[in-house]
């Protein structure tokens, strides 16, 4: 081992046993500069794709409606679910309430979308400053924060909009540094706040304190489990149903029901879970970008509540690559690699020892590899940013509705209304009567060629006129 692991610590507030590793100042500036240019493309890629109304879902109007509502020192509601839906109602999410005084300065959606940027990049700087205080090479550390800011997790975050998930992931990455530095109490601190990010997230906190056990730090362990698996009870059991509507957590329905609406025995679940393939592939590919030497570590056990939940979902947009759910795990299964590659180091098994020494830059390889046919690749192609006809109409019929009035819309336009306007996703705003109607005439609500017919079958309690229309949108308003 490097004499330099040898020196103490620089931090006073650290907590290492006798005989683990310590680590030489690490500089900041190599890897602030990647995490610079690794939010340069995660937000290009966002701002294109909002800018060509791209948008994959509705969740980004969500969000940006209910950091709206803390900016706006309110209730947080997102009347796309519904006419005054609190949102705490349907994930437990405060810490969005972080995002208010970026809000104050930069009201719209996309600030949003810089700040996931942000965070993304900045668990780059940690996972790559971590390696080489770790390994002791720079060239590790630097090809790893490649590698990790590459991965197919947080690109397909990226390509998925805006997620809160975005502060679990610099979370995490401060909780997998802390466990392998060997400072306990900094890892039980950093992983508490993870569940106000997402009611799922207190499995996670449970789960470190069970590592924190393995580790030799019993009552720590034992009191982080205790605390994140009492949280996730209290907010799925108690927060949440209490601030629903519907006086329940509606996420149980994802594993009690098919998609067909069926009911579903535990069997069946368990069943479905352990003999799908989409599950299992992604299962390969988490482990596969760390040439499998995260199973080395303990650290690996952090994503099994995540993957647990998923694999017992029984709506298909929890497995596979795809959306924002793996990039809570990405820093998880990187910094497990580099526990891997310390374990092996001293392996009596020359193959193994060997196969550590080329660990790191077989993940930076296989992340390159795989590069080539993710999302970020798409800023390669002049198409990307194009101009688009479909855009132009959508941006058009965003312009036809004046600010501050009440509008329903279809999800391509959703988040482009949100900052100046109260928003409600069509079909869903029973019990409000907007002032406007904007409609996708060719997309996501189905086909019409009729949008006053289709206002009359909306809302037929009021009366609506066409103001704009064009190939793709239609907006009407209230006579």
């Amino acid at each position: 081992m490097l004499d330099v692991l040898n020196r103490p610590p620089a931090d006073p507030a650290d907590e290492r046993p006798v005989g683990d590793t310590a680590a030489a100042p690490v500089p900041y500036l190599p890897y602030v500069l990647i995490a610079v240019v690794l939010t340069g493309l995660y937000f290009l890629y966002s701002w294109v794709q909002y800018d060509h109304f791209r948008t994959p879902s509705w969740d980004l109007g969500i969000f940006g409606q209910s950091v709206r509502s803390y900016a706006e020192l309110r209730v947080p509601v997102a009347d796309i679910k519904g006419p005054g839906f609190p949102i705490l109602g349907d994930h437990f999410s405060p810490v969005t309430a972080l995002l208010a005084p970026l809000y104050w300065l930069w009201p719209s959606p996309v600030s949003l979308l810089f700040a996931q940027a942000a965070l993304f990049a900045g668990s780059a700087v940690i996972v790559g400053r971590t390696t080489q205080q770790i390994l002791g090479s720079r060239a590790a550390g630097i090809a790893l924060t490649v590698a990790y800011g590459l991965s197919w997790g947080l690109q397909e975050a990226v390509k998925s909009d805006f997620h809160e998930i975005a502060f679990a992931v610099p979370l995490l990455a401060l909780v997998c540094r802390a466990l392998l530095l060997g400072r306990w109490t900094a890892a039980a601190a950093w992983a508490a706040p993870l569940v106000l990010v997402k009611e799922d997230m207190g499995l996670t906190v449970a789960m470190v304190g069970v590592v924190l056990a393995l580790k030799g730090q019993r009552k720590l362990g034992a009191a982080l489990a205790a605390f994140g698996a009492a949280f996730f009870a209290l907010t799925v059991l108690v927060l949440i149903p209490a601030a629903s509507k519907l006086g329940q957590y509606d996420y149980w329905a994802k594993i009690e029901k098919t998609g067909a609406g069926a009911d579903t025995s535990l069997g069946q679940v368990i069943s479905s879970a352990l003999t799908s393939g989409e599950r299992w592939e992604m299962v390969l590919y988490l482990l596969a970008i760390t040439g499998f030497l995260a199973l080395r570590s303990p650290l690996v056990l952090l994503v099994l509540p995540t993957l647990g939940w998923r694999f017992v979902s029984q709506d298909a947009n929890h497995w596979g690559m795809h959306w924002h759910y793996s990039a809570v795990l990405m820093p998880v299964v990187f910094l497990a690699l580099v526990d891997g590659v310390r374990a092996v180091r001293t392996s009596p098994r020359p193959w193994l020892a060997a196969y550590g020494k080329v660990a790191v830059a077989a993940a930076t390889a296989v992340a390159l590899v795989l590069a080539a046919n993710l999302p970020l690749r798409d800023l390669l192609k002049s198409e990307t940013y194009a101009a688009d006809a479909r855009a132009e109409q959508a941006r058009a019929a965003v312009a036809a509705v004046p600010a501050g009035a009440s509008v329903e819309a279809d999800v391509p336009l959703l988040a482009h209304l949100t900052a100046d306007h109260t928003v409600y996703w069509v079909g869903t705003s029973k019990g409000a009567t907007p002032d406007y109607l904007a409609l996708d005439l060719r997309g996501w609500s189905g086909q019409t060629s009729d949008p006053a017919a289709t206002a009359a079958q909306l809302h037929p309690e009021a009366a609506y006129e066409i103001v704009h229309r064009s190939d793709g949108f239609a907006v009407l308003r209230k006579k």
